[in-house]
C-alpha cells in the first residue's frame, strides 16, 4: 500500500496533524468514558453525525451509566431510539449493556476478544471501542476507511470481496499509528467522511494527497469498485 517506512511515517504525521487541526466537534470526543464511546459507535452505524448528536445526548442524560441502560425496560430504550432507524442496533445495545453489567462488573471490557463476545459487536465496533476508549492498537475498517485505503493504493478490485477486505485490513494495520490508535482511526474515518467522499472528493484539500495513487492516475472517481 505504502511501501517504505519513511513514507508510512510521513502519512501518519500528516494525517494526525490535519485531524488535530480540522476534526469536527462531537460530544463523545470530549469524553473519556468507554460507555459514551460504545454508545456513539452503535448510533453512528449507518447514520450521519448530525442526526446522532441529539440522540446521544438524550441517551446519556436518561441512561447515565451502562447499568442504567442494562436495567432499563427495552420498550423505553426503543422509544428513545425512535427515529434513528435500524432498531436491531438498539436491541443489541441493550443486550450488550446487560452483558457488561452481568459479566464484566459494569465496566466496558478493554480487550478485543472480550468486546467481540458482546452482542452486536463485530470486528469494526470492537476495534473502534478498543482503540478510542482504551488506546489499544487495532485498526478499524469501515466504509470510509475502505474508500481512503482503496484510493491511496489504487485498488481496482471490488472491495466487497472477502480477499480484498483482508488485504485492506492488513493495509490499515500497517498504517496504524500505535501511539495514538484512537485518534488515528477517527482521523481515517473523518478523512473519508469529509474529504475523500464517495463523489466529488476534495483532493486538493487532502492532507495525504502526495500518497494517493488513484489521484495521481486520475482514477479517484472510479474507486472503490464493488460487485453489482
Amino acid at each position: 500500500m505504502i511501501a517504505s517506512g519513511h513514507a508510512r511515517g510521513l502519512f501518519k504525521r500528516r494525517l494526525l496533524a490535519w485531524y488535530d487541526r480540522e476534526k469536527r466537534d462531537m460530544p463523545w470526543r470530549k469524553s473519556k468514558d468507554p460507555y459514551h464511546i460504545l454508545l456513539s459507535e452503535f448510533m453512528l452505524q449507518q447514520t450521519q453525525v448530525q442526526t446522532v448528536i441529539p440522540y446521544f445526548e438524550r441517551f446519556i442524560s436518561t441512561f447515565p451509566t451502562v447499568k442504567d441502560l442494562a436495567d432499563a425496560d427495552l420498550d423505553d430504550v426503543l422509544r428513545l431510539w425512535e427515529g434513528l432507524g435500524y432498531y436491531t442496533r438498539a436491541r443489541n445495545l441493550h443486550k450488550a449493556a446487560a452483558a457488561i453489567s452481568d459479566d464484566f462488573n459494569e465496566r466496558v471490557p478493554d480487550t478485543l476478544a472480550q468486546l467481540l463476545s458482546l452482542p452486536g459487536f463485530g470486528p469494526y465496533t470492537s476495534a473502534a471501542v478498543a482503540s478510542i476508549a482504551f488506546q489499544k492498537p487495532h485498526a478499524v475498517l469501515d466504509g470510509n476507511v475502505i474508500r481512503v485505503l482503496s484510493r491511496i493504493g489504487c485498488v481496482q478490485e471490488e472491495t466487497n470481496r472477502p480477499q480484498v477486505k483482508t488485504t485492506l485490513q492488513t493495509a490499515a494495520d500497517d498504517l496504524l499509528n500505535a501511539k495514538r490508535p484512537g485518534d488515528h482511526n477517527q482521523a481515517m474515518m473523518e478523512l473519508g467522511a469529509t474529504i475523500c467522499k464517495p463523489r466529488q472528493a476534495l483532493c486538493e484539500q487532502c492532507p495525504v494527497r502526495p500518497h494517493c495513487l488513484a489521484e495521481q492516475r486520475g482514477l479517484v472517481a472510479e474507486i472503490p469498485r464493488k460487485t453489482k
